[in-house]
């Protein structure tokens, strides 16, 4: 194995760490989505039903426990 010189060594760690950082950066993040539903009648839709199903999880649970 021939051994890389210190400068050899240094140029390739600085080059993958350009490279980890370039594919890190992002032009959008979470924030972007806030709200995008907003006022969407399906979502809403979907939420209910979603709140119907915990409700009806929850009362089962309840009568389990009481039996």
């Amino acid at each position: 194995m021939s051994e890389r010189t210190l400068d050899e060594r240094v140029s390739a760690l600085e080059n993958t760490v350009a490279g980890l950082v370039s594919a890190g950066k992002q032009e959008k993040d979470w924030r972007s989505t806030v709200g995008m539903f907003q006022g969407d009648a399906v979502l809403k839709e979907i939420q209910e039903e979603g709140r119907r199903l915990r409700e009806a999880e929850r009362q089962a649970a309840q009568q389990d426990a009481e039996s």
